[in-house]
C-alpha cells in the first residue's frame, strides 16, 4: 500500500462529505455559495468575491469646487523638533568633527543646519518611540538619522543620500 492511496482515499471522503453537506443546506458549499461560478452570480462581469464591482466613473462626484481666495486656513508648523540640552549646547566645532566621523556632507543650504545628535535620546522622541527603538535593540542611530532627523523634525525639506540598508 502506497501512502498517496491513503490520502486520496481521504481527499474522496471530505469531497462526499462536502457533497453531502450540500444536499442539506440547500446546495451550498461551507463558503456559503451555490457553486455556481463566479461570473454567474456578478451578471458575467467576473472579478472577485469581496467588495463588489469597481468603477472609476463616479471618482470625484461629490467633491467642489473651493475658492482659496475666500479661505482662511490655519497655519500648520512642522517644527517638532526639541533641541536636547546635550546638543544645545554642543559647540559647532563638535558638530563638524561628528559629521566629519560619519561622512556627512551637506550641500547647497540655504537655512542653518541643526546640529547632529549623537544618540536616539539626544533626538528627543517620545519615551514610547525611545522604548520601541530599544525593544528593537537599535543601540546608536545611523549617520543619515544622525542629520536626518534633526532637519526632518525642523519642518525643513532636504534630500538625504545614504548607503542602501543604513537607515
Amino acid at each position: 500500500m502506497s501512502h498517496g492511496s491513503r490520502h486520496g482515499r481521504d481527499r474522496s471522503r471530505s469531497r462526499d462529505r462536502d457533497r453531502d453537506r450540500g444536499s442539506r443546506d440547500g446546495g451550498r458549499d461551507r463558503d456559503g455559495r451555490d457553486g455556481r461560478d463566479v461570473r454567474d452570480v456578478r451578471d458575467g462581469r467576473g472579478g472577485g468575491s469581496f467588495g463588489g464591482s469597481y468603477s472609476s466613473s463616479d471618482l470625484g462626484a461629490n467633491l467642489r469646487n473651493i475658492n482659496w481666495q475666500e479661505v482662511t486656513l490655519k497655519r500648520f508648523e512642522k517644527d517638532f523638533y526639541q533641541v536636547h540640552p546635550a546638543v544645545a549646547s554642543m559647540s559647532e566645532e563638535e558638530a563638524e568633527r561628528i559629521r566629519e566621523e560619519r561622512n556627512i556632507s551637506i550641500v547647497h543650504c540655504q537655512t542653518a543646519v541643526p546640529k547632529p545628535i549623537r544618540s536616539f535620546e539626544e533626538a528627543s522622541f517620545p519615551d514610547y518611540v525611545l522604548a520601541e527603538i530599544n525593544r528593537a535593540n537599535f543601540v546608536n542611530p545611523t549617520p543619515i538619522q544622525v542629520q536626518g532627523w534633526p532637519i526632518a523634525l525642523s519642518g525643513k525639506d532636504m534630500v538625504g543620500i545614504a548607503e542602501t540598508g543604513s537607515g
